[in-house]
């Protein structure tokens, strides 16, 4: 695909998507262009992300526990939003649904606490060789069939998550987080203190949070494509306004009008046009 021209913010970027993906993963190819330094904030989602860069560039990142610059990462649910400094850099980046990321990543989702740490401290030495594979690659299409083949054979080495909290999981996002969170406990036949502890070991936030992230995506979205915020109160299922800004600095540390102009997010139609990795 050509570089995109949305906007300023992305107008250097060049986007590549795969034909098709595995249940639970999408991916897209970055190419930022020299000359073209990016600056954006990383907005959470409810998606585990993956980034592995093969040219010789790194990221540049900077947020609460500091700055780190590293050529791989891996981002856990809602992580803290946080700030990438990116020029000539080249790279595929993964959603992994929560229940994928759980078996690929190969610990459970909790230990990530919403952080960002560097693939190399979780894949360790395959890290470096899997990113000199996708620097030798010619083609997009050749990349995306690497990562493919790296992600199927860690899944099938990887431990499912329990049946009851993909279920729950799949309950919240199915209803864009407007699921009462006492009824998940009772579906599952689970005391509201079992369902907390596996589902926060497991996909790495209690339920009340999961929820609370997957409106806050639909919304931030709605914010994205112009509608208004009283709209995306009044729709979202946020008592007012009021609420619906709590929310948007929460997860964004900034107002609602300007989460909707994040360059994240206004690349989001091109790179991830389904919003894809929460199922």
């Amino acid at each position: 695909m050509p570089p995109t021209d949305r906007n300023d913010s992305t107008s250097g970027w060049e986007v590549a998507r795969p034909s098709a993906t595995a249940p639970g993963v999408d991916m897209a190819g970055f190419r930022i262009r020299a000359g073209h330094p990016v600056e954006l904030r990383a907005i959470p989602h409810p998606a585990v992300t993956v980034g592995v860069e093969f040219g010789d560039r790194l990221f540049d990142i900077r947020g609460a526990a500091g700055r780190m610059r590293t050529g791989s990462l891996a981002a856990g649910l809602a992580f803290t939003a946080f700030e990438v400094r990116a020029e000539g850099v080249e790279c595929v980046q993964v959603r992994l649904s929560p229940l994928t990321a759980h078996r690929v990543l190969g610990l459970p989702l909790g230990e990530l606490r919403g952080g960002v740490v560097a693939l190399d401290d979780l894949w360790g030495r395959d890290t470096p060789r899997l990113r000199e594979r996708l620097h030798d690659a010619r083609t997009w299409p050749e990349r995306f069939a690497l990562l493919d083949a790296e992600l199927a054979t860690r899944r099938r080495a990887g431990r499912a998550v329990d049946p009851e909290v993909a279920w729950a999981w799949r309950r919240i996002v199915a209803n864009r987080g407007g699921v009462r969170v006492s009824d998940l406990a009772t579906r599952t036949g689970w005391s509201r203190q079992r369902l907390w502890s596996r589902f926060g070991a497991q996909i790495g936030l209690t339920p009340k949070r999961a929820a609370l992230l997957v409106r806050f995506d639909h919304a931030v979205h709605r914010l994205a494509d112009g509608h208004t915020p009283a709209r995306v109160a009044a729709d979202g299922g946020y008592a007012d306004q009021s609420h619906l800004h709590h929310d948007i600095r929460a997860f964004t540390g900034t107002t609602p009008t300007a989460a909707a102009n994040e360059p994240w997010l206004a690349v989001d139609d091109m790179a991830w046009p389904a919003h894809a990795g929460a199922t």
